[in-house]
């Protein structure tokens, strides 16, 4: 009799409402963007990305472009304890927080590279909830590890029951398959542990327990030290090697018996011959990876005459994430930019980083700390530990408004913040063409493929234009033609597919729509779905939202851009 396999899901109230999202094109602000005013070394990246926007749609509009090139994803997503921070409102219904969190989750592992991985902190609130969430949106074969942040090293004495002095860090591969976890570091404390009492020319050494608790037949055996005393194996444990191999390191000079020669043997492990990384532990001390305090401490020093945002990652936090996870140049992803951590240490650490943030600490905040980490202003957090310099830049980007708006007689029609190209590329990202003019050939906007394109126009085209568009597309590619109106039976021309814009597009995602953001207000109606658990009512301010304008973004992450 064959079993049944249940899958275990997590049901809240509106979990089958889904957004049907925008893709938004991005509108370089040229005021924002930095670069270094010289070359610091040959490694300088100037094309990272901060985004001004709601991330989800920022995540949206990034899709087209970095889906499967992301190797690591840092958030620090809003813990949804019900604090009203400074910068934005932490704390929303329990149902509406986690559809949330599932949007970003599902559109975030699009992006991450087949070998790539997620890392995500949250307190005891809604960490076991998310776990299970994650469960479902990256599969539950390929939870990684729960690790443990001591974010804080004193006790709340006011704490109603107990202090909480740490964080989760939940961390998902895409695949686990693929993925290969990095080593950390050894630091200089962890190397001076390493010493060398006897002047052994191999340098510096560690005594290591010769014994090991796996059984292990051949390893019961007899040892005598260098003045006569029998040594035996601890009861319930093994020699870890034959008396062969043990006589091999006894005249290789690799058996130590302390300095008096009476001590125990044991197995010196040099430090010249060891990985200069170790394997991570689930445990992470505030000692090793820093705190929300020194965080705040640096954050003070560095933006002085700027107020302190609340709870800030530390900087050796986020360089141990990127240090396991990624390699130099490879694309570091935060779609929770809050005061910009993940972006200056990816920038030290010489990755590539994309920031996505709506609230108005963007500029507060995340844009004058960049500027001090490119001018090598920046004393603090990991600087002395990579020795960097200052170097490379980035680019600012809004979020387009919405394609489409509806006029004083409630019908939809192409917003009049878009011009001609812009228009082109908006409806190229729609479509799935990849925005390409070509100058040669007016009709050549975007493409798909070598053979098929896209031309967009605000005109009505007459039989006689679209005849002439036919013959220049010739029989061996096609196009797609987006226009006001045409004049033209439908298969007329076998190389054309014609659209009407903005009629052929109003069903395809939801317009005029910018905030998707922890705004209590969009929680539906509780028809459909028993609740997990029963949350108070809490209620949030909407966030507020800035215009856009700008330069059209171009080269992503090219080649050109470094030069």
């Amino acid at each position: 009799m064959s079993r049944l396999k249940q899958r275990l899901e997590l049901t809240w109230i509106g979990k089958n409402e889904r957004p049907h999202l925008e893709p938004r094109i991005l509108l370089e602000d040229d005021n924002l963007s930095y670069y270094t005013k010289k070359r610091v070394t040959d490694h300088d990246i100037f094309d990272n990305i901060l985004i001004h926007g709601d991330n989800l749609l920022a995540l949206k509009a990034l899709e087209q472009e970095f889906t499967g090139r992301v190797k690591c994803v840092f958030i620090d997503p809003p813990y949804n304890t019900g604090s009203a921070f400074e910068h934005y409102d932490d704390g929303v219904e329990h149902s509406l927080w986690l559809s949330l969190m599932r949007d970003r989750l599902e559109l975030l592992r699009r992006l991450l590279s087949e070998d790539g991985s997620i890392w995500i902190t949250i307190d005891d609130n809604e960490a076991h909830y998310l776990k299970v969430l994650c469960d479902e949106v990256f599969g539950r074969s390929n939870f990684v590890a729960n690790i443990v942040w001591q974010k804080a090293y004193t006790a709340n004495q006011t704490a109603m029951h107990i202090s909480n002095v740490h964080d989760h860090i939940l961390v998902y591969a895409k695949n686990t398959s693929l993925f290969e976890m990095g080593k950390i570091s050894r630091t200089e404390d962890q190397k001076a542990k390493f010493k060398n009492p006897d002047n052994d020319t191999r340098g510096p050494w560690k005594a290591e327990n010769l014994s090991a608790g796996k059984f292990y037949a051949a390893g019961q055996f007899e040892i005598r030290g260098p003045t006569g005393l029998k040594f035996l194996p601890p009861k319930g444990r093994y020699w870890r090697c034959n008396e062969e191999q043990y006589f091999n390191w006894l005249k290789d000079g690799r058996i130590t018996f302390g300095i008096s020669g009476n001590g125990r043997p044991m197995l010196k492990k040099f430090l010249r011959e060891m990985d200069n990384g170790l394997t991570a532990t689930t445990w992470w001390p505030h000692e090793d990876v820093g705190s929300n305090k020194q965080a705040s401490i640096d954050l003070k020093n560095l933006l002085s005459d700027i107020p302190i945002f609340q709870n800030p990652k530390p900087e050796p936090l986020i360089s141990r994430i990127i240090e396991l996870s990624s390699k130099p140049g490879e694309i570091i992803l935060d779609s929770f930019g809050g005061s910009g951590t993940t972006g200056a240490v990816a920038h030290k650490m010489g990755r590539r980083w994309i920031m996505v943030e709506l609230g108005d600490h963007c500029e507060t905040h995340i844009v004058p700390r960049l500027y001090k980490v490119i001018d090598g202003e920046d004393p603090g957090g990991i600087t002395e530990t990579v020795d960097w310099k200052g170097g490379g830049g980035f680019r600012y980007y809004r979020l387009a408004p919405s394609l489409l708006e509806k006029d004083a007689w409630d019908n939809w029609v192409i917003s009049k913040e878009y011009d001609a190209p812009k228009i082109a590329q908006a409806i190229c990202k729609l479509m799935g063409f990849i925005y390409q003019p070509d100058e040669t050939h007016y009709w050549m906007q975007g493409r798909s493929s070598e053979t098929d394109f896209i031309y967009v126009t605000t005109q009505s085209l007459t039989y006689e234009q679209l005849a002439v568009l036919a013959e220049k597309v010739g029989d061996e590619r096609t196009l797609l033609v987006c226009c006001k109106a045409f004049h033209a039976k439908s298969g007329a021309f076998p190389n054309l597919t014609i659209r009407k814009i903005p009629q052929s597009m109003l069903r395809e995602c939801e317009w005029g729509k910018d905030d998707y953001s922890l705004n209590v207000a969009n929680l539906p109606e509780a028809h459909q779905e028993p609740s997990v658990t029963d949350c108070p009512e809490i209620t949030t301010k909407p966030r507020k939202k800035k215009g856009t304008k700008a330069a059209s973004i171009d080269d992503l992450f090219s080649g050109e851009a470094n030069k």
